[in-house]
This record gives C-alpha cells, structure tokens and sequence, in this order.
C-alpha cells in the first residue's frame, strides 16, 4: 500500500476533529476525500503532509511509518487552494524552490523544471510572474513546484475552489492526466461532488470527523451503506419498509431479502430508492416497475434534461418517510427525461400509479427513533436528551412518542425503542421490551448529559456480534464518541465451541464490514468491574450490549443488574442477535461469572 493509516484521530480544546480513521490507499491511486465543511478532511490531509501533528493512531507511507518524521523527510507534494506561490519570484524559481532548499545542481534543476512546465502545459513561461499568469495557469505552477522533488504522495487541498468553473473543469482533466502520466498516489480533498465522481478512483467520504464510506464511486452512488451517504451524494427518497421472512416489503411489493445479513423478521427496513428509479403511469399498473402506491403530484420542475416530479403519498406499516416516521402522508421526488414527460404530461393534482425500478436496502438496524413512557412529560424529556437531539439530527428522522402503561404495542418496536432507565432497577425496562419482540432498545439513566464515550461489549456468538456491529457503525457514524469494545483476555473458548480468539479480531470485522474502527481492549476479571472502571466518572457513556438470545440476555443482566441498578451508564442500548434456525437462540445458554453485587460501589 502508497498509504496506510491507523486510527488516526486528533482534537481541538477537547472536540474531535478527526476520530479513528483507518484506510488503506494504494500505489497510483487517486483518491478523494469528499464531505461538508468541518467534516475533518482538510485535517486529515494536514495530518498526512505532517503539517498536523495527530493524538493518537499511525500514518505508514510506502511501508514507513512517518507518525513523528517531519513534513520535509515524508516525501509528499502537496497544492492548497490559495495557489501559495511566492509572488516575487519567476515561474522558474517557485518550481525549483524546493529543489535549491534540497541542494540540487543548477543544471539538474533547469531540467527538472523544464520537464514539469512541459507536463503542466506551461512551456516557456518560466520567466513570468505568478500576477502575469491566470488562476488555473499558477494553479498548474503550483502542481509543478510540489512535484518538482520527485514525492511519492501528491496532496491536494480543494486546488480549484478559487477558480471559474470552465478553468476547474480543464484544470481537473489536466490534473487527473499529469497524475495518470507521472504514476504518482494522489489524495484532493474537496465538498465538490462532481469533481469527486469525475477524478476519484475510489471516494472517502467524511462527516464530523469520521470516514464514513469508501468505495469507487459508482458504488457509493448505487449502493451507499450509510443513510448520511445515500443523501449526501444525490437526491434520495429514504423510506421505511418491513424485512419479512421471504424479503423487504416497501408499499406493495416484496423485494429480495437485505444483502447485509439476516435482520430480525419484522424489524424496519431503511430503503433508498434514487429519483430515477421511480416509474410514474396514468393507469393502475406502470409498465417496467414494481408497484409502491398511488401518489398525487404537488410539483412539477423542468430543469433541461430532466423534469423532477414531487409526489404526496399515504403512509403504511411497510411504507413511511424514514424522515418523519409517523406522519399520515409524506412527499417522494421522482424524476423523468425531458422525452418522457413531453410523451406523457402529468398536471399537478393528478393521480398516478407509482413504481419503482431499483430499491437499496441499508445495512443500519436504526431506522426510526420511538420513545416510550408512561406520560407525555417524560417522552418530552426522552426525547430533549442530547444523546436523542444528536441522534435525530444527524440522522434527519423526528422521534415518534408513544404514551404506554404496560407492554408496548408491536407498531413501535421495529425501530428503536428509547425508555426512560429508573435508579434501582437497572436495565428491567429494556429488557421487558426484549421479552414482547424489540430487537433492540435504549435506555436512558441521564437525560442531561451528551454521550461521549461508547463502550461494547459482545457475547461470543456470530449473530450477537454482528447485530452490536451493526448497532455500534450508526451510532458512531452519529455521535461524536470514542469507541472501546471490551474483550475477556481469560475466556479462550467461546460457549458455541468456536475459538473466542475470534473476537479479538472484532476490530478488524468492523473495519470490513461496517467501515468504523473501534479499539479493543482486553479485561482480566468480572465483566461488571471492567464496565465500572470505564463506564465511571466525569465522561458520560453509552454501554452497547450485544446479545445473542432473550435468554443470555438475561442471564447477562442477572449478573450486571446489582451493578447498573447503583450507578448505571448515562444510557445502555442492548441488541439481540438473530440465529439462523430463526429461534431466539435458546440453544446457546448463558453461564453466569460470579455475583459481582458491589463492584460498582
């Protein structure tokens, strides 16, 4: 690999501006890191330069680790935005700048710099000044001077944000071209999605500090994994469905089962379906597509090529805005070739039959948030907490309330459930949630403090780990959190027979399969104390259970109930794993560790 990074996270005053990054870039690949401002790119490219130092991680270029080599010996070039060319000196000159500062002859120099002006397009211009040349022309200079040292890494930083956008579209071709010829890594950071899909071999893209995905483009686009993703890059229609045992149900069709793993029957279903992918027809059935529903149009946009279509649509238990989870009725936008809509014209305020083309399952187990409680001051109160605030609003979903006195009804318990966790009886309400079919459940002990600690614990079995995975890649991609997952350095072998070495390669798994990194760290002792020791003091924690059954789950919390009941964690969410026989798992027992009454006392 050109490029290998390692956890890599760095802070501000205390707030995260890049948080466990891990990637692996290849040898001439041109790679984009793509998000919002203050997603952390710019840091990260810093950071890779050795312009910034990092708090934690590792930074490996071409197999040599450069995490403490300053900027200079990390043989990298590297282009911002601002061109920074020195404007007293010739083109000539700020080429070979780097090459003077290194001791280059005079003669090995003028060829250098006579090969880089002619791989940039700029020959004979070597004795103007940068004012004489026009912003893509010393954009162009500037690539050459960070290539005139020969580096390994090219870095660039949004080089064409000060440009016109018929200079980025010529400089962006010449750039990619130059890079292709000279068979150098390359890195651009950018917001700008087009330049991304145009130059990128494979994107990165960023939020809040995190990587979030990364892929080639086209896969990000078709097949996003993350709901920020899916709506990041394009428009989106993000719908809630129903997985059932012969596949997804989104309105009245059933579609092939999730690709992700094997969610819980019932459980929601976070759907994509792209604009272009809907087919609208005046009769019953449309031709070529699946059914969804009948929808009124309420706009309609010309825009050149393409019409765009918005459409009124009822809600279902297997249809529903992912956005608005409880509203009656919600808006889908559809879109259409400028040839289609002069075929068949649509008026607003007519009806027509809706179907869809393509759908994209999402692998996130968290499609809505749902707060139970006796009264509807104390959903208020569920709902005011920083960690729901947070939740919802990066996730773009209002939570739904639900006054309840008893069991809760089965309609909410396909999100995720959010009850209130009362001092002395440890995690009873989640886990009587558990008992009536919730997959998963939030509690939550304190409702004025953020989260920012995550801590996992997972019980040695396959669909426990994935299922808290699973729970744990939303949540990070979400919350501004460390992630710790606690392993039992004593346990060798797991309950089910397989080697409980396994889980110490969960860091790994994660990494694979749902794109976070978390650190693990390995406990001697009861399971209770090693939660007290992190899960303790001034940082609030949010302590993931992922269990493989209602009955281990039990048995887990029979033994960390003392515990939880006298200081509980700021919030617990527990996730139950799904077994492929389709049983709640009851053939994997749960063998108790020793009382452990006192050990967060």
């Amino acid at each position: 690999m050109s490029i290998s990074l390692e956890q890599v996270s760095k802070h501000y005053d205390g707030a995260a501006a890049i948080s466990d990054v891990s990637a692996d870039i290849a040898d001439g690949e041109f790679f984009v890191l793509l998000g919002p401002s203050g997603s952390g790119k710019s840091t990260l490219l810093r950071a890779i330069a050795g312009l910034t130092t990092i708090d934690r991680g590792r930074i490996v270029l071409h197999g040599r680790d450069v995490t403490h080599v300053s900027a200079r010996e990390r043989e990298v070039g590297i282009v911002f935005q601002n061109y920074a060319l020195f404007k007293h000196m010739s083109v000539a000159d700020n080429i070979e700048f780097a090459l003077r500062a290194r001791g280059v002859r005079a003669a090995e120099r003028r060829r250098r710099r006579e090969e880089l002006l002619e791989l940039v397009a700029l020959p004979g211009l070597g004795e103007r000044l940068p004012a004489e040349l026009s912003g893509g022309q010393q954009q162009r200079v500037a690539v050459a001077r960070a290539l005139a040292h020969e580096p390994r890494v090219l870095l660039l930083d949004e080089p064409f944000g000060a440009l016109d956008a018929r200079i980025r579209e010529d400089l962006r071709r010449a750039i990619r071209q130059i890079q292709r010829t000279v068979g150098i890594t390359a890195i651009l950071v950018t917001h700008d999605q087009e330049e991304a899909f145009t130059m990128a071999d494979r994107i990165g893209v960023m939020d809040r500090g995190r990587l979030q995905e990364t892929d080639e483009p086209r896969v990000l686009y078709s097949r996003p994994r993350t709901r920020f993703v899916a709506t990041f890059l394009g428009a989106a229609n993000v719908l809630l469905g129903r997985h059932e045992q012969e596949g997804v149900r989104i309105g009245h069709s059933l579609f092939e089962p999730s690709p992700f793993g094997r969610p819980s029957r019932g459980a929601e279903a976070t759907v994509v379906i792209r604009p272009e992918d809907l087919a609208l027809g005046q009769g019953e059935a449309v031709v070529g597509a699946e059914p969804l529903g009948r929808g009124k149009v309420e706009g309609l946009e010309f825009v050149g090529v393409l019409e765009r279509v918005r459409l009124s649509v009822a809600a279902s238990t297997a249809l529903a805005s992912a956005q608005h989870p409880d509203a009656k009725q919600f808006l889908l936008e559809a879109s259409r070739s400028a040839r289609e809509a002069e075929l068949a014209p649509l008026q607003t305020g007519q009806n027509v039959s809706i179907g869809v083309k393509r759908v994209h399952v999402l692998p996130t187990p968290i499609g809505s948030l749902r707060m139970l409680a006796a009264s509807s001051e104390r959903i208020e109160q569920l709902a005011a907490s920083p960690v729901i605030r947070e939740l919802a609003a990066r996730m773009h979903v209002r939570p739904v309330g639900r006054v309840v006195d008893g069991d809760a009804p089965i309609d909410v318990l396909g999100g995720l459930p959010v009850v209130e966790i009362e001092r002395d009886q440890g995690l009873a309400a989640p886990m009587r949630l558990l008992e009536i079919g919730a997959h998963q459940v939030l509690g939550i002990a304190d409702s004025r403090r953020p989260i920012d600690r995550l801590l996992i614990y997972v019980q040695p079995t396959r669909s426990a780990r994935e299922a808290a995975l699973g729970a744990a890649a939303t949540l990070l991609r979400h919350l501004a959190v460390d992630a710790t997952l606690l392993v039992p350095a004593h346990q060798r072998r797991s309950l089910g027979g397989s080697s409980y070495r396994d889980l110490l390669d969960l860091r790994h798994s994660a990494l694979r399969g749902y794109g976070v990194d978390v650190r693990t760290e390995s406990f001697d002792g009861l399971l209770a104390e090693a939660i007290r020791n992190r899960a303790h003091g001034e940082r609030a924690t949010l302590l993931l259970l992922g269990v493989t059954s209602n009955a281990s789950a039990r048995g887990l919390l029979e033994e960390l109930g003392p515990a939880l009941a006298l200081d509980p964690p700021a919030a617990a969410l527990i996730v139950r794993g799904t077994s492929v026989s389709g049983a709640e798992g009851a053939s994997i027992p749960y063998v108790r560790q020793p009382a452990a009454a006192s050990a967060f006392r």
